[in-house]
């Protein structure tokens, strides 16, 4: 029989299949950031008295709270709670938001959710399979989480996976929302990625303001529920009742807007574009539809720059006399003070974030391809080289822009000298512009592994995050460009042989990923 969700075993089977790279990658980032982090912890605090005073000191910090939230507990387990629970739970949103758009909004933009559902499938079938992938992949988080930090207590163990994934499960519904709201898949991610911006937000203000994870704006977010379970400090399972209720709801939402609608169009419709065009070039349309995504990250890195600055002052307080914490921070950022080391160490991560948004400028390119809109353009007088280079521009003055911002907010939150931090930013460019490079040589010339060059901006993140912490050798650290760049603020800055050693390699890796581009088929 023909019912509503006829066809759901087959869609999701095949969404399973379409996903068996990308979630697999996903899943692994979000449970691997959680499960690594009590020998971290544990190499650097080895002593209750240790973590006691780490968990007092980052509890009397209203800019760390803000970030990771508050300490519940003085174990390991709680204290890996504490430092990585949020940022799992923010992967794990990601994940499911980009699973379900693109197995439902995208799936319509592209023609063919029509031509599935010209056959044997049911008008929810295509909602309920995408939903189901998603809770696919949060389970899978929960498992690998629940079992590898069960030597920290199970019980811990298992509130802290459960809480991740219903974070993720949450914004799987958000995202069935925005799919039904929105007229094109690039709008949907964005809505959805909004709402979890607004969330850690909430959550931020709330825990700045009030110790305890007690304030009505952190409870008012999803993440702010994770922090509310407590793992490993005394579970209060009922906060996971939470997650049970506002998912379905969310669920029914979107299936009710689903079934109001006509197949390709949204809600919120599409403002019309002026009677004549006024983009004269390639590079004026690239610009133009790069433009959201390069306001947001520019509205993310001056936030988390101010963030990182506000926080500078107390990093001596934080550390105190704990040699190993100082020993980590010095080995991301150099030997130049703490204050100057911890401002370099954050100039580094955001250069390693800023990689991801050069890999997405560039991957634009790829988008456009797949879903043939560039064939119209290249039919005209208009040569892959100018129209590749509209959006290659973005690509490498982008980063430049987020981390000129990010270095402004990185002084103005320390008050210090915002010329050495802005100097600081700006140094990570010659990298990110390696990552840039790499996605357009991939792009290129093997488009159909184009998006291995997330992975490796991905591995380069992990690498200066977590490897310090590690203690990784010298010679795997060193695989990261960044690894080679001058550690700024501070001693040392006049090292320019690395610097254009690496812009000459983004150039490289640039123009042969160009000239790959003119000689292969489009869509190949």
């Amino acid at each position: 029989m023909n019912g509503p969700l006829t066809g759901t075993g087959t869609l999701l089977r095949l969404a399973l299949r379409r996903d068996r790279v990308m979630a697999p990658v996903w899943v692994a980032a979000a449970a691997l950031l959680v499960v690594s982090m009590p020998r971290a912890l544990g190499a650097v605090y080895a002593t209750g008295a240790e973590r006691a005073s780490l968990a007092a000191s980052m509890n009397a910090n209203g800019s760390m709270r803000a970030l990771y939230g508050p300490v519940f507990g003085e174990s390991l387990g709680a204290l890996t709670a504490w430092r990585s629970g949020v940022f799992g739970a923010v992967l794990a949103a990601v994940m499911s938001l980009v699973i379900v758009v693109r197995h439902t909004r995208e799936e319509e933009e592209t023609g063919r959710h029509e031509l599935l559902c010209s056959g044997a499938v049911g008008r929810r079938a295509p909602l309920t399979a995408a939903l189901l992938a998603a809770l696919t992949a949060d389970a899978a988080v929960a498992v690998l989480i629940a079992g590898g930090l069960a030597g920290q207590g199970a019980p811990g163990a298992l509130a802290l996976g459960l809480g991740i994934a219903g974070t993720g499960v949450v914004f799987a519904a958000v995202a069935a929302v925005a799919a039904q709201l929105t007229g094109s898949a690039r709008t949907a991610k964005g809505l959805a990625a909004a709402v979890l911006g607004a969330a850690f937000v909430l959550r931020a203000a709330g825990d700045a303001g009030t110790p305890g994870a007690g304030s009505a704006l952190t409870w008012a977010s999803p993440l702010g529920w994770l922090e509310n379970v407590r793992a490993f400090a005394g579970e209060r399972w009922w906060v996971l009742g939470l997650f049970a209720a506002g998912a379905p709801a969310l669920t029914a939402a979107a299936y009710a807007l689903a079934g109001r609608r006509d197949l390709g169009t949204g809600f919120l419709a599409a403002r019309p574009g002026p009677a004549e065009g006024r983009l004269g070039s390639a590079g004026a349309l690239a610009r133009r539809l790069q433009r959201g995504a390069v306001l947001g990250w520019s509205a993310a890195f001056l936030t988390a720059g101010a963030v990182f600055g506000g926080m500078a002052d107390g990093v001596a307080e934080v550390v105190g006399g704990n040699e190993r914490t100082r020993e980590i921070i010095e080995r991301m950022g150099g030997r130049s003070g703490l204050t100057d080391a911890f401002l370099a160490a954050m100039a580094g991560l955001l250069g390693m974030a800023a990689a991801l948004f050069a890999v997405s400028c560039v991957l634009r390119l790829h988008g456009e391809e797949t879903a043939q809109r560039a064939e119209p353009l290249l039919a005209h007088p208009l040569g892959r080289l100018r129209w590749a280079g509209g959006h290659l521009a973005v690509a490498f003055a982008g980063p430049a822009l987020i981390l000129l911002l990010a270095g402004l907010g990185l002084g103005l939150g320390h008050g210090g000298d915002a010329a050495a931090t802005v100097g600081a930013c700006l140094a990570q460019l010659p990298a990110v512009w390696v990552f840039g490079g790499l996605a357009a040589l991939l792009y290129g010339a093997a488009p159909r592994y184009a998006a291995v060059a997330w992975a490796v901006a991905g591995a380069a993140l992990a690498l200066g995050w977590l490897g310090p912490a590690l203690d990784l050798p010298r010679q795997v650290l060193d695989l990261s460009p960044f690894a080679h760049l001058p550690r700024l603020p501070g001693p040392g800055g006049r090292q320019p042989v690395p610097l254009l050693v690496l812009t000459g390699l983004a150039a490289a890796l640039t123009a042969v990923g160009l000239a790959a581009l003119r000689r292969r088929d489009m869509t190949a």
